[in-house]
């Protein structure tokens, strides 16, 4: 086992797209189930999947899967912080590292695992995939940063608070796969990205 445990986000409203992002279809099947199972192909020891609105219908594909903690989130709609740190909380204590990403953010599992075993080789304070310069997703964090993260707040930008404040500590590990920045938040960026993932798992 990696000692990386995984939170994917999927309690938005998804208001941009017109329609749960989480039940899109993808790569025959769900977002959120390919989500699911890109991550545990990769190897994370745990994943806590965190839902809000909607969240029978956003957690019925992955209901009953005995590999996966659902989480609701009741305080969704006061942004995305509560959804991380309600995620952050059904931590098994036993976590080494905290792999964040968001259900929109989909991620073939040879990319998840190679960012996995970037961090668990080098054992920086956070890990974060870098395509043409720029950050992408998933970020891993040290679970000795597990007090920080349950402090973030939206005032202060979340997540953005806690590299700010270790931006000398971020592995940026380059990669040359413009997948690591895909994000699928509008009906154009679903389009965008349908081609990252030709012929890819």
């Amino acid at each position: 086992m990696s000692g990386v445990s995984a939170i994917l986000l999927a309690a938005g409203e998804s208001t941009r797209m017109g329609r749960l992002k989480a039940l899109l279809p993808w790569q025959g099947a769900t977002l959120i189930e390919y989500q699911v199972s890109s991550l545990l192909d990769a190897g994370v020891s745990q994943l806590v999947v965190v839902v809000g609105h909607r969240g029978d219908e956003v957690g019925a594909p992955i209901a009953g899967r005995s590999d996966v903690t659902i989480v609701e989130n009741p305080d969704y709609r006061q942004g995305k912080t509560t959804s991380i740190k309600a995620g952050l909380r059904a931590l098994s204590p036993d976590a080494t590292a905290i792999l964040v990403l968001a259900v929109d953010q989909p991620r073939p599992p040879d990319v998840l695992r190679t960012v996995i075993e970037a961090h668990l080789s080098r054992s920086p304070l956070i890990t974060s995939p870098v395509y043409g310069g720029r950050g992408g997703h998933p970020m891993i964090f040290d679970a000795s940063l597990l007090p920080e993260l349950l402090a973030i707040a939206e005032e202060s930008e979340g997540l953005r608070e806690v590299t700010r404040r270790h931006a000398s500590d971020i592995y940026k590990l380059e990669l040359d796969d413009p997948v690591v920045r895909a994000d699928v938040n509008t009906p154009e960026d679903l389009q965008s990205a349908l081609p990252l993932f030709e012929g890819r798992g």
